[in-house]
């Protein structure tokens, strides 16, 4: 005697809160769009040049044998040659569970956040500090490892961590790196400080934005095969439409 087939489980929804979740990605990317936004006026971006150049004079005369090491194992994390494993041995472990909701939050947040690093830096298109500390290339705006360890944490926290209270500590653990990541991209004087505050601001909001979306489709695909199932209450009937002549 054959076994009738098991459904398989829904996979659980990447926010237990949509709505809160929503907020929090509207709040991420307005304060994002903000700093662009100054960054791109040459009267604003005048000003926040003299918070950089000030806050560059403040990291050198701060120097320190154990901070630059530190700093410098920072700079090794952001780099492709680990970023890019990582994000492979992640993309793997979601797709063996088949988690595929999640690995497609997952990816689109990183495949967005590498398409918008070239052009906006081509855009901005800002000269780096001076004398920095490690090997750098290309335009300084935005910072391209404050981009790269933000979206992987975040993105990577909301594919592998359930929603609830575990999620808010490793959350709140995935933005201290990336907090430590761009200071110490400012520190190494490899970058200005507005371009780590731009990279973070920019890899959180792919993280989150396309988590979010990812979230609203697979809600409505899981509400229509429930819809189809529901239970016709007792006692009523489907209507029929009845022709007059």
């Amino acid at each position: 005697m054959t076994r009738p087939p098991t459904a398989r489980p829904q996979e659980d929804p990447l926010f237990a809160r949509p709505r809160q979740a929503a907020l929090l990605t509207a709040g991420v990317v307005a304060l994002t769009a903000v700093v662009f936004a100054l960054a791109a006026g040459h009267g604003t971006l005048a000003r926040i040049q003299r918070l950089d150049d000030a806050w560059l004079r403040l990291m050198i005369s701060g120097r320190a044998p154990p901070l630059t090491a530190i700093a410098k194992v920072f700079n090794v994390l952001g780099l492709v040659y680990v970023t890019l494993p990582v994000r492979i041995v992640l993309a793997g472990y979601l797709a063996l569970r088949r988690r595929w909701w999640h690995l497609a939050a997952f990816a689109a947040a990183i495949v967005l956040s590498e398409v918008l690093i070239g052009p906006l830096k081509s855009i901005y298109d800002r000269t780096r500090p001076p004398g920095s500390l490690v090997a750098t290339s290309g335009a300084s705006f935005p910072s391209g490892h404050a981009i790269a360890a933000s979206v992987t944490v975040v993105a990577a926290v909301i594919a592998l961590v359930p929603a609830g209270r575990r999620r808010v500590g490793w959350g709140a653990a995935a933005a201290a790196f990336s907090i430590v990541m761009g200071l110490s991209r400012a520190y190494l004087g490899a970058h200005w400080l507005s371009d780590a505050i731009a990279g973070i601001g920019l890899g959180t909001s792919c993280a989150l934005v396309t988590a979010l979306v990812t979230d609203q489709f697979q809600r409505r695909r899981n509400r229509g095969p429930l819809l189809r199932r529901a239970p016709r209450p007792a006692g009523v009937r489907p209507s029929r439409h009845v022709r007059s002549g």
